[in-house]
């Protein structure tokens, strides 16, 4: 294995579009943490968000609104192991990892109630000072992130959408998708096919996409979807009132980060149906929630991170579940990242899944 180097290249966030490639120190280890080689890091929405300076948390005045600068930015890697500290188990020299994007604190109530997705002191890759994200040719895992081993014939595109692709599992276990459920899967992006890929699985009477991107509801048809609809030619409401007499779809995954989206999930759904939103919001929304209530008794729920879904998305993406090669669209080397940045703000187009390359 060869050296590793003191210096490395990172892409370093000071500021909303305030981002530069520099030159810094190679991430020093100790104890229980771990350094990877970064062979590919995906750019998400969320990065994107940062980037433009759109604030990431509505309402809440103790987060910042975009990454905590100066900070490397990136959380959806895959990388080999070059070096890792006293009291690390069960990893080897070359061994390839992902990890979690979240690093629990393991000490507050939702740690030790397992919920550690929801862990109060939590940093997060690419967003905290304390743990500098992947968007360089090296990233330290510090003691207590929680990582997974990917297999050797797994593409570093395919592990660096492990990640993206444990979310869209954890939202559609939030689902409770049943045998025969109408399900809408609002949003094409990444997370949206995920859903769509792994929606069918549970073995829904119909599987219905919504993007506005022709582009993207070709990709949905390829992971799964039955129906393919855009809001902005077809009438959506009509076309899912007829194939379910008028009742509404039973599911409704709200994957596409527009607010118009939210308030056409509630006219969508059913009485008594479930409602999950997994998105990353540009503005706040606001709805109707008599509609909620009075009217439909919805089962509203969120979805956040991937909690316990890693090993599955690893197993489904080796055995070809699906097509990697439509979605992720875009593989730029690390002195491209303000194009990569940009494509996945536009949307538009041809572009998916936007990942750097160190």
């Amino acid at each position: 294995m060869d050296a590793i180097p003191r210096r490395m290249r990172a892409v370093v966030c000071h500021g909303p579009e305030d981002y530069r490639q520099e030159e810094v120190d190679v991430p020093a280890i100790g104890p229980g943490d771990v350094l990877l080689r970064v062979q590919a890091v995906g750019i998400c929405a969320s990065d994107a968000k940062c980037f433009s300076g759109a604030p990431l948390f509505w309402g809440d005045a103790d987060r910042p609104g975009y990454c905590q600068a100066p900070v490397i930015p990136g959380h959806e890697f895959v990388g080999e192991v070059v070096a890792f500290g006293g009291g690390v188990r069960g990893v080897a020299l070359g061994d390839r990892l992902v990890s979690e994007q979240i690093v629990p604190c393991w000490q507050c109530r939702y740690c030790r109630r397992g919920q550690y997705w929801m862990c109060m002191d939590n940093a997060i890759y690419g967003f905290r000072r304390r743990t500098p994200g992947a968007m360089a040719e090296y990233v330290r895992l510090p003691e207590g992130e929680i990582h997974h081993r990917v297999p050797a014939d797994l593409s570093a595109a395919a592990g660096a959408f492990v990640e993206p692709l444990a979310c869209s599992l954890h939202a559609v276990d939030r689902a409770d998708i049943r045998l025969g459920d109408v399900v809408v899967v609002a949003g094409c992006g990444p997370l949206g096919l995920g859903m769509i890929a792994a929606a069918r699985l549970r073995g829904p009477g119909r599987l219905i996409a919504l993007d506005t991107r022709p582009a993207r509801l070709e990709v949905a048809l390829a992971c799964g979807a039955d129906l393919a609809l855009d809001p902005q030619r077809d009438d959506v409401v009509a076309e899912v009132m007829g194939l379910t007499e008028g009742y509404g779809c039973d599911v409704y995954l709200e994957a596409s980060g527009h607010p118009s989206a939210v308030g056409q999930g509630l006219r969508l759904l059913r009485k008594l149906g479930t409602f999950v939103e997994f998105s990353v919001m540009r503005e706040p929304v606001t709805v109707d929630w008599t509609i909620i209530g009075d009217s439909k008794e919805l089962d509203i729920r969120g979805s956040h991170l991937g909690p316990f879904c890693y090993p599955t998305a690893i197993g489904l993406l080796q055995r070809g579940h699906l097509p990697l090669e439509r979605i992720v669209t875009h593989q730029l080397p690390l002195d491209r990242f303000h194009e990569g940045m940009r494509l996945v703000l536009a949307g538009q187009g041809s572009s998916i899944k936007v990942q750097l390359i160190p």
